[in-house]
């Protein structure tokens, strides 16, 4: 059996506001928005190029713990190509973001990258890839 990725799930206390800002930040499009029968709002998005990313509220009497945009075990976070890290950073930055590291690497040798802490406290790498 073959296997592909099929998408990211984001757990958030205010799932429209969250859905709202990767709209803003990663041209997002959203492409469905329920209240499932579990109780919890979920709305799915896409990326530009096809990438599921679904973002929840808490089930009903679901427990949540707190997010964790700190380097930790387990899923730890996601990355998006950019084309200019300088100017992403602070863009990002005004939308909300918290640069947390970097940038890192001069683009010769490798990425550049750097990491942010999004909404609901999310580790997100940013990744320019040719200088």
């Amino acid at each position: 059996m073959g296997y592909e990725f099929n998408h990211v799930h984001l757990k958030a206390p205010d799932p429209e506001k969250t859905a709202a800002w990767y709209v803003k930040a990663f041209n997002l499009k959203i492409v469905g928005d329920i209240v499932r029968e579990s109780g919890d709002r979920f709305i799915r998005c896409d990326t530009p190029d096809g990438i599921r990313f679904n973002i929840s509220g808490a089930r009903t009497d679901e427990k949540m713990g707190p997010g964790d945009a700190t380097a930790h075990y387990g899923l730890e976070h996601f990355g998006i190509t950019v084309d200019d890290i300088t100017t992403e950073i602070k863009r990002l930055e005004d939308l909300g973001a918290e640069l947390i590291e970097g940038p890192i690497g001069s683009g010769e040798s490798g990425p550049r990258i750097a990491f942010i802490k999004g909404p609901d406290d999310v580790r997100i790498e940013l990744l320019q890839l040719s200088s």
